[in-house]
């Protein structure tokens, strides 16, 4: 009796193991081997906190986990439950100055946001902070690399993950907007060197949703930021931003929006009064909160979500 007993117990940890692997979210290297344009020693991976700011500054106030250090590029695939799954992807950017990677409030919690409609998130664990080579003050390069390089994984993965070639978007906030917008609009060449069959595949995204952006104007110029241009290619663009920002002002997305549309490329943006910064997709009674019903309703309207099921 106790033998079975014994065995019962082993049996039900074994299947408590599997129910949370099988749950886990699934880890991949975007590269292989050796990571292009190294950034030298940047010191151990880790988790930090975020530091705690007041209403000023941003709308989530208290501190949330982030990721800095990293050397080795992920990305981190969460997959929407099988009944739900559209078949659409998004590749998630994390803002963080290009210094670390707001992994909870901009990474997770978009991921399972994603989740509810059906949608896999994935997020990029991309190169932060950046190099002694890479100006303050300005966009990192090497982030857009490890960008374009995990779109392209995303697409060579596509029948393997059931997703959808053709609906794979990318989404980012604050300095992730901008590498988002410069993931969507550099397409055509790659900043770096191509070195398997994975950097065959497209690297265009078939939409993009920059979230309270920088980078993206040019400083004391009504004007693009330099190194930004929109191409006949660019995919439709969802922009999103609060008026009283002051970390990344809300011109960054006003001057992308209208240099989308001179170019003649589909977008849509919406301005939020009051709101600052870092509001991710957590629910508030302001109004800022309902740009993640607006966001679905135009992925919808665009075609890379299924319809809702009608009575």
């Amino acid at each position: 009796m106790r033998r079975s007993s014994t065995f019962f117990l082993i049996l039900c940890v074994d299947l408590a193991w599997a129910i949370v692997a099988a749950e886990s979210p699934q880890v991949l290297k975007i590269w292989p081997g050796k990571v292009p344009d190294p950034s030298g020693n940047l010191g151990e991976e880790r988790i930090v906190m975020s530091p705690k700011l007041d209403r000023i500054q941003v709308e989530v106030t208290e501190p949330t986990r982030m990721v800095t250090g990293v050397t080795q590029p992920t990305i981190t695939i969460f997959r929407p439950a099988k009944e739900q799954d559209t078949g659409t992807a998004v590749v998630i950017c994390p803002g963080g100055g290009y210094w670390n990677l707001y992994w909870q409030l901009e990474g997770e919690e978009v991921a399972t946001w994603l989740n509810s409609l059906g949608v896999t998130g994935i997020i990029l664990k991309y190169r932060v902070p950046r190099g002694p080579d890479e100006p303050k003050g300005e966009p990192a390069r090497r982030p857009l690399q490890d960008a374009q390089r995990a779109v392209s994984l995303v697409r060579s993965k596509a029948i393997e993950w059931g997703i959808d070639a053709q609906r794979i978007g990318i989404m980012g906030f604050s300095a992730g907007g901008h590498l988002a917008i410069a993931t969507a609009t550099n397409f055509e060449k790659r900043n770096y060197e191509p070195i398997d069959d994975v950097d065959k595949v497209s690297s265009r995204p078939d939409f993009a949703v920059p979230v309270y952006s920088g980078y993206l104007k040019a400083k004391d110029k009504d004007e693009l930021a330099p190194g930004l241009h929109v191409p006949p290619r660019t995919p439709p663009v969802f922009l999103v931003h609060g008026s009283d920002d002051i970390v990344s002002p809300p011109e960054h997305s006003v001057f992308m929006y209208l240099a989308l549309k001179r170019a003649g490329i589909a977008a849509e943006l919406h301005l939020y009064a009051t709101a600052t910064h870092d509001f991710g997709v957590r629910g508030s009674d302001h109004p800022y909160s309902t740009w993640t019903e607006s966001c679905a309703r135009w992925m919808r309207h665009q075609g890379f979500l299924k319809s809702p099921a009608r009575p």
